[in-house]
C-alpha cells in the first residue's frame, strides 16, 4: 500500500498553503493525500464560532472543506480526511509514522523578522519520523505544477553536512529533484582552522589545499546518488562561512530546501534542533524539508 502525503490542516491560510503544496506533491509522486486536523488547535488569525460545541463542529468541518476545495482543483487525486482528537504535535507525529512526507504550514510575518514557526510546528519537526515540509502562507511554495512551457524549474537546494552520516537526506533531495524535474543545488558550508601558526604564504597554500579537499569530499559523498539519478543535473559547491547564510542565499528562488535533523535517542520529550535548522526554518522563503537521519 502506498504511503500517503500527509498534511496537517487547521483552517488557517498557512494550513491551506500546506494543503495546496501537499496536493501537488502527491500528484507528482503518484501518491494518495491524507488531510489531518487535530482536535486541539493553535491560535488562529480568525476565531472559530463561539461555544465548545460550535467550535467542535467547526473543527470537524475543516478537513472536509479543504477536501472539497482540493477535489475541485485535482479531481483525480485520491484524498482522505480525518478529524483526530488529541494534542496537535502527537496527532501529527502519529500520522507521520505511516507517511511518505508530512506537510505543515507556517505564517509569514515579514522579510526582516522572518517567519512565525509555532511551538507545535517546531516540536513536530523535532520528533516526527517522516520528513517534514514546512510551507509558508503566500510563499513561493504556492506555485502551479511544472509546465514544459513555463521555463526551467527552480532548483531543489540541499544543505549538506559532511560531519555526520546523512544518506537519508541526500537521497530525499535527489528524489525530490527527480520528481520535480528540477536541478539540484548542493551547498556545503565549512570553516577552515585558524592560521595563527602559519606564515601568510603557508596559510594561503594550506587554505587552497583544504578547499580542494572539501570539494572532493562533497563530490565523493554525492557520487552514489549521481549514479542512481543520472537525469538529475547537480551543481555542488563547498563554500567557506556560516552554512545557514549560504543556504538562505541559495534558497531565494528555490522550489524546495532540504536539510537534515539528527535523530536523538535521549531526552525524547525535549524538541532539540540545531542552530542551522532554526535559522533556515525561520528565514527561508521557500518550502523547507527537514529529514531525520542517523
Amino acid at each position: 500500500m502506498a504511503r500517503p502525503v500527509v498534511v496537517g490542516v487547521d483552517g488557517s491560510p498557512a494550513g491551506l498553503a500546506a494543503a495546496d503544496w501537499g496536493a501537488r506533491e502527491a500528484l507528482l509522486r503518484d501518491l494518495p493525500l491524507r488531510l489531518v486536523h487535530a482536535g486541539e488547535r493553535q491560535p488562529y488569525s480568525h476565531a472559530p464560532p463561539a461555544g465548545p460545541e460550535a467550535a467542535h463542529r467547526w473543527s470537524q468541518g475543516v478537513p472536509q472543506e479543504v477536501t472539497g476545495r482540493l477535489r475541485q482543483l485535482h479531481p483525480h487525486l485520491d484524498i482522505t480526511a480525518d478529524f483526530v482528537i488529541g494534542p496537535p504535535r502527537d496527532v501529527l507525529c502519529r500520522a507521520a509514522e505511516g507517511a511518505e512526507i508530512l506537510v505543515i504550514g507556517t505564517t509569514g510575518v515579514g522579510r526582516l523578522t522572518g517567519f512565525l514557526v509555532g511551538s507545535v510546528s517546531m516540536a513536530t519537526v523535532a520528533h516526527a519520523e517522516a520528513p517534514v515540509v514546512l510551507v509558508r502562507a503566500g510563499g513561493p511554495g504556492e506555485q502551479p505544477l511544472p509546465d514544459a512551457e513555463s521555463g526551467p524549474p527552480p532548483p531543489v537546494v540541499l544543505g549538506l553536512d559532511l560531519t555526520r552520516p546523512c544518506d537519508e537526506v541526500i537521497d530525499f533531495a535527489f528524489e525530490a529533484a527527480a520528481v520535480h524535474a528540477a536541478p539540484l543545488a548542493v551547498v556545503h558550508g565549512w570553516n577552515p582552522p585558524p592560521y595563527d601558526a602559519y606564515g601568510l604564504g603557508a596559510a594561503l597554500k594550506f587554505g587552497t589545499d583544504l578547499s580542494a579537499g572539501e570539494r572532493d569530499s562533497v563530490h565523493q559523498a554525492l557520487r552514489p546518488w549521481r549514479d542512481r539519478y543520472p537525469g538529475v543535473d547537480v551543481a555542488a559547491q563547498a563554500v567557506i562561512g556560516e552554512p545557514a547564510h549560504h543556504l538562505l542565499d541559495a534558497a531565494a528562488h528555490a522550489a524546495l530546501v532540504v536539510i537534515g535533523r539528527h535523530r536523538r535517542t535521549t531526552l525524547p520529550a525535549l524538541p532539540r534542533l540545531g542552530h542551522i535548522t532554526h535559522a533556515v526554518l525561520h528565514h527561508c522563503p521557500a518550502p523547507v524539508a527537514v529529514v531525520p537521519h542517523g
